[in-house]
């Protein structure tokens, strides 16, 4: 197992992962076994075709890697895995052609020589064994070619992204010189003009608003939105009656199960049958408390056969009971050897037990875990109801039933959300999941209640109505927006002027406060600071001051205008950094630079071999 380890972390291995596990494997499972190409596919790139069963096998392992990080499956945007999959498989096709046309392949004999090196083929000796290769191939279903084939494509791959990605260049100069930016500070004097101060100086006319109406008509559209009724339903919400004895004793099973502990206990018994069994009994029981020998009493009472040997019958075991396997337990409950139970009425006739010997380990009672047992009970029972009350609801809903109907039938309160949206969803069920099937096409028409849909550690049901699809507003509908944003616009402009005409006046420290308003000092500021807001950081650090003198720079911000005084900039003479460090921070940026120049040549490639998708199938593996 060690070496198969080592052996997948390894760049071969690696490789094999992406043949194996990778949802963007070049060739695909299905059409690496199959043989054959997939008439339904969903995109044709140059003169290869990406299958739909290859595309459907890509968005099921993705989603599960996805869903392997991510608690809650309805925080999951189906539309953007499929999109970003599509994208990949894409990707990887056309480097795959394009390695291809450019001659880029690796020999059997370089695969063979790579191969031979990994510890996981190696016999005792440490030499390259034939039989553990093959065992490999039969493990994984391939043959060698099939292995070959694989290897040499992806290595291929490799290649072509290497002479992409490797050509990014950002020397050290340039490196330390973003380094030392981070490392600038200086003392910072912080004063904001808010826009809304200055809302009611902004005059605006019918015509400014008709000209902005027409000049951003097609971006003033009103969103999709539907009527929301909702079911919201989790096993938090469900009240479980009291526990019985039934429901104590099944998790105690359930516990001494899981426990896995086998009962070493060796018992004695003496049994009395007959019409005077019960009274016979219960002298026995009092001769037993007064000390006698439970052996002697067994050979001289007991009517059943293992008296003879003073009532051995050996390790215990519930199924020689039947039916009485239980009442039998409970008695044994808790008994150390040498404890008697009182006599049992069984099937047999009345019993009465000793423990002679126990070398099995010791179980609590049922009694002192009642309370532990009682909080499972209660959990197992709720979870139990949740799940009858979510099938229910299912049936409801796929046999038609209105929501209203099954809120009254299921006692479950109905919920509603008026003015529901498609698009930047702020509301309680803003999971992609509930949106997605909010505005399905046919639970839209039909005005169904849909299947239930996980949330959480709950279920919601919905059923849409009064759908509202997205269109240009008229001018009267888009007025109040128009207003809005032409408000702040011009209010910020009357901010940012007062901001200017203040930042003029300041060229020393002491002109600060002889200033009509108030400025902040903020002390000893660097680059990282949270008390600015972004464009303010970059704003704070965009003009050098002379020596012994401030500057005051004034610029529109988040907020509306903000002027910034600062003294000289100061840069640490230490770099936190070391050398290393400085070397991995390079790293970090030429393969950054190396991805942008990747993308780059892919949608160059996109200009070469021409890609069509096929939307037909594409929204049947999309289940539109």
């Amino acid at each position: 197992m060690d070496k198969l380890r080592d052996f997948l972390k390894s760049w071969p291995g690696r490789i094999l992962l992406i043949l194996c596990l990778s949802p963007l494997a070049l060739l695909g499972v299905e059409s690496y076994f199959g043989g054959g190409v997939d008439p339904n596919q969903v995109a044709q790139v140059g003169e290869a075709s990406i299958g739909l069963s290859e595309y459907q096998t890509a968005v099921n392992n993705r989603r599960t890697e996805i869903l392997e990080q991510v608690d809650d499956a309805s925080l999951l945007n189906e539309d953007v895995l499929h999109e970003q999959v599509l994208k990949g498989l894409i990707d990887r096709t056309l480097l795959e052609q394009q390695a291809g046309k450019l001659g880029m392949t690796v020999s059997d004999d370089t695969i063979n020589r790579l191969l031979r090196q990994e510890e996981i083929f190696k016999d005792a000796e440490g030499n390259f064994s034939n039989d553990q290769f093959s065992n490999f191939l039969r493990q994984r279903g391939m043959t060698k070619n099939q292995l070959f084939a694989e290897f040499r494509n992806q290595l291929s791959l490799d290649q072509l992204n290497a002479s992409i990605v490797g050509t990014a260049i950002y020397p050290m100069q340039a490196v330390s010189q973003l380094i030392d930016l981070q490392l600038e500070s200086r003392n910072i004097w912080l004063h904001r003009f808010h826009w809304q101060g200055y809302q009611n100086k902004v005059k605006l006319s019918k015509n400014d608003i008709q000209a902005y109406y027409d000049g951003n008509k097609e971006t003033l559209k009103s969103a999709a939105m539907v009527d929301l009724a909702y079911l919201q339903l989790s096993p938090q919400t469900i009240e479980v009656s009291d526990i019985t004895k039934e429901d104590l004793q099944q998790q105690y099973e359930a516990y001494k199960q899981g426990l896995a502990i086998t009962d070493e206990r060796k018992v004695s018994q003496i049994l009395l049958t007959g019409d005077n069994a019960k009274a016979r009994a219960d002298k026995v029981k009092t001769r037993l408390d007064k000390g006698e020998s439970f052996t002697k009493l067994a050979k001289a009472e007991s009517d059943d056969p293992s008296g003879e040997t003073g009532g051995d019958i050996g390790r215990f075991n519930a199924a020689v009971f039947g039916n009485d396997a239980t009442a039998v337990e409970k008695a044994l409950e808790g008994l150390s050897v040498g404890d008697v139970t009182a006599p049992i009425k069984t099937s047999f006739g009345y019993q009465i037990f000793t423990v002679t010997e126990d070398n099995g380990s010791k179980t609590p009672s049922l009694e002192s875990m009642r309370d532990e047992l009682t909080v499972k009970a209660k959990e197992y029972k709720r979870q139990e109801i949740y799940a009858d009350k979510v099938t229910s609801i299912n049936d409801l809903a796929a046999d038609g039933f209105s929501i209203e109907d099954i809120a009254q039938q299921e006692n479950v309160t109905l919920k509603h959300i008026k003015d529901y949206r498609k698009e930047n969803n702020q509301s309680v069920l803003s999971q992609p999941a509930v949106i997605k099937q909010a505005f399905d096409e046919f639970t839209i028409q039909d005005q169904a209640v849909t299947a239930g849909i996980k949330v959480g550690n709950g279920t919601v049901w919905v059923q849409p109505s009064n759908y509202r699809p997205t269109k240009v507003l008229t001018l009267s509908a888009a007025t109040p927006i128009i207003t809005q944003v032409l408000r702040q616009q011009k209010a910020t402009a009357l901010a940012l002027k007062d901001a200017q005409a203040v930042a003029a006046g300041i060229k020393t420290t002491a002109d600060i406060s002889k200033q009509p308003v108030s400025f902040q000092a903020l002390g000893d500021v660097n680059r990282q600071t949270t008390v600015l807001t972004e464009k303010e950081r970059g704003l704070a650090f965009s003009k050098q001051a002379a020596e012994n003198a401030v500057v005051a720079v004034a610029s529109e911000s988040e907020m509306g205008a903000t002027v910034l005084v600062g003294d000289r900039i100061k840069t640490e003479q230490q770099s936190p950094l070391s050398d290393m460090q400085r070397a991995q921070t390079a790293t970090i940026i030429r393969d950054n630079l190396g991805q942008d120049q990747l993308q780059d040549y892919l949608d160059y490639l996109r200009l070469v071999y021409k890609v069509e998708i096929n939307d037909s199938n594409m929204a049947n593996a999309q289940g539109r």
